[in-house]
């Protein structure tokens, strides 16, 4: 839903944030009281997201280009709820470089972006914002 005094910077924020997910079946949140729907697509033409809503497979598009319409919210997981093992693939994938006199510190990579993204990790701040939704326990079932 469109979030009273979003601005125009939150939208494109939130707008990149969910096409970099696309490619991992972000859940999102478009209706009240629907269950979550996998984004499959967004149209930035026509203003438009397209909704799967699985058994069905039903493709509905929502469009964000006027008040009485819908924006989506995506269900993410905050970093605080990584677990241990969780924890150990995401320090793999970040980069040690040195820094100055005996100093080496740890550096996000592309990697690291993509795997946050594939995991459904907030790491924008989306959540604190209220631009996305936290992500129930057990949502994504990551193998």
């Amino acid at each position: 839903m469109w979030i009273m005094g979003m601005t125009q910077e939150e939208k494109q924020l939130l707008i990149k944030d969910l096409c970099a997910r696309l490619p991992y079946k972000v859940k999102v949140e478009a209706f009240p009281y629907v269950d979550p729907q996998i984004l499959c697509s967004i149209d930035p033409i026509r203003k438009e997201f397209r909704l799967d809503f699985g058994e069905y497979r039903n493709i509905f598009a929502t469009n964000w280009a006027g008040e009485e319409y819908s924006i989506v919210k995506p269900y993410l997981r905050s970093r605080d709820n990584m677990t241990e093992e969780e924890y150990l693939k995401y320090s793999e994938t970040r980069d040690w470089r040195y820094v100055d006199d005996d100093h080496y510190e740890y550096f996000d990579t592309l990697e690291t972006f993509d795997w946050l993204n594939e995991h459904h990790f907030d790491y924008r701040g989306l959540i604190p914002m209220g631009l996305a939704l936290e992500a129930p326990k057990d949502m994504y079932k990551i193998e």
